[in-house]
């Protein structure tokens, strides 16, 4: 497993993993967004021929990073589950048992629809709305902040939310352009990557005063320049060095990122 990413906000440690979620320090919290949990099975029944094998990896992943991190509390920021009951959450019971000890808190998203009786058997507290803890807030969808009553007479709070799916698109030589999967820190919000691989993306345009970070699958090109932000390549570019992060492991702390890495892009 690739070293995560240190970045601080708030006075917080943070710490962003290229698989795709962020590791809280000072609440020894993981925090993911987007699951969709049995989506996969959801397609099959509807006689779309996608493999249990997707899922399955996507527990695995998450698994990884439960033992890598070893977080008191697993914080979802909406879309655990992708839609109504079938099979395939049986495996993820069967995950849930090996960690009887870990609490998980789910701010509901919109594909969070199963029936409060599943979520109390399989030991996840549901919150409404928005979650706030310390100096942050928890919340699915960012639009939906100024309606949400369960923030109301709560600090102001720097929010985290998931939903779009955020992904940057980076504009290499000639007519040649990628699009990664990204984590957005803005002024007043960050948007997490959606954790399941088998989800699209929707493009960000970044505020000027935003941190960006894409994340670099292991099948990446060894070399790409990005045009308009001031950086000469994903790989051997800006600053470089590592640090000691969470488990043991070394994180990159600058610009010198390898395959299956984090990369600041602002």
């Amino acid at each position: 497993m690739q070293p995560a990413f240190p970045y601080r906000i708030k006075d917080q440690q943070l710490w962003l993993s290229p698989d795709r979620c962020i590791f809280w320090e000072e609440e020894k919290s993981l925090i993911v967004s987007d699951l969709h949990f049995g989506k996969t099975g959801h397609f099959r029944k509807s006689g779309i021929g996608v493999p249990q094998s997707v899922y399955r990896e996507d527990l695995l992943r998450l698994l990884s990073q439960v033992q890598y991190f070893q977080p008191r509390q697993l914080l979802v920021v909406g879309d655990l589950f992708h839609s109504r009951e079938n099979k395939e959450l049986a495996l993820f019971q069967r995950w849930r048992e090996d960690f009887p000890h870990l609490a998980i808190r789910l701010i509901k998203g919109n594909h969070d629809i199963l029936h409060d009786d599943w979520y109390q058997a399989a030991g996840i507290t549901v919150n409404e709305g928005c979650l706030s803890i310390g100096a942050f807030a928890f919340v699915h969808d960012i639009t939906d902040v100024d309606d949400i009553a369960a923030c109301e007479g709560v600090a102001p709070a720097y929010y985290f939310s998931g939903h779009i799916h955020p992904g940057i698109r980076i504009n290499g030589l000639g007519k040649q352009s990628l699009r990664f999967p990204c984590f957005y820190f803005g002024t007043d919000f960050a948007v997490l990557p959606a954790f399941s691989r088998f989800t699209g993306m929707a493009s960000i345009d970044p505020e000027p005063q935003s941190n960006v970070f894409a994340i670099l699958p292991s099948s990446s090109p060894r070399r790409m320049h990005e045009t308009g932000r001031g950086q000469t390549g994903i790989f051997g570019a800006g600053r470089s060095g590592m640090v000691n992060g969470p488990g043991g492991g070394g994180a990159m702390s600058g610009g010198g990122a390898g395959p299956g890495s984090i990369f600041q892009i602002q």
